[in-house]
């Protein structure tokens, strides 16, 4: 989507309010979460759907007791 709108990731840092690193980790997949504000901001800026950005990936949780 930021490509789409043509934004950098310093331009969208500044439009979110968030660091360019934790937009990195949002952006390369690494994060474990995104706060539901941060995300609906994002999707403001980039005017899109929360799934145009995100995608459900499964993977194995350890519970250890």
């Amino acid at each position: 989507m930021m490509a789409k709108r043509k934004m950098t990731l310093n331009e969208l840092s500044q439009r979110v309010g968030l660091t360019t690193v934790n937009l990195s980790i949002l952006k390369t997949g690494k994060a474990k979460g995104v706060r539901f504000d941060t995300l609906d901001t994002i999707c403001k800026v980039l005017e899109c759907q929360p799934g145009d950005i995100i995608e459900y990936r499964e993977y194995a949780i350890n519970y250890q007791r």
